[in-house]
């Protein structure tokens, strides 16, 4: 390749046109705690957690703390709104092993605009270890548009904003 000639430029990704100015924002530091077991299904054939089981754990309870706050995921998706994680970000301090218990500990950080941001902590139920850390960014997609939303539908942001404000 000639030394003069640039590198053809990317074309913006469809997460550079998330909105973070506008809209809602909202923030908490209360933690929702969901609790786990590992289950042979979790593990690989050493007996220790597989690193995706996290994910899944993690969106579990995700779900569950929306659902606590009156967001009920099934209807997001009826009315056409998708909340794709478009970052991800985590940090396996301890294995888990098949049989232990665990508490997921899920916080909203902060919503801006479309963007949900979650912290994570995976814990023994004494609290003493830490298995995993983690941050999650979701975004607001309308389904049949396949586009990023302007603003969140009324009812998340409602939501949302009662539940920071408690």
């Amino acid at each position: 390749m000639d030394r003069e000639q640039q590198a053809p430029q990317l074309p913006k990704l469809p997460t550079s046109a998330i909105e973070t100015e506008e809209g809602l924002q909202a923030n908490t530091q209360s933690w929702f705690e969901y609790p786990v077991k590992a289950q042979p299904h979790h593990t690989d054939y050493a007996g220790i957690v597989w690193h995706g089981t996290y994910l899944t754990w993690m969106e579990e309870a995700r779900v569950e703390y929306l659902r606590s706050i009156g967001i009920e995921f099934a209807d997001l998706v009826a009315r056409g709104c998708d909340l794709p994680v478009v970052e991800l970000s985590l940090r396996y301090h301890l294995p888990i092993r098949l049989g232990v218990s665990a508490l997921v500990k899920v916080r909203l950080v902060e919503s801006i605009g479309v963007r949900i941001s979650w912290d994570y902590e995976i814990q023994s139920y004494d609290r003493q270890e830490i298995f995993l850390t983690g941050k999650v960014i979701l975004v607001g997609i309308d389904r049949e548009k396949g586009k990023i939303m302007r603003q969140l539908p009324s009812k998340v942001q409602e939501a949302l904003v009662k539940h920071t404000t408690v």
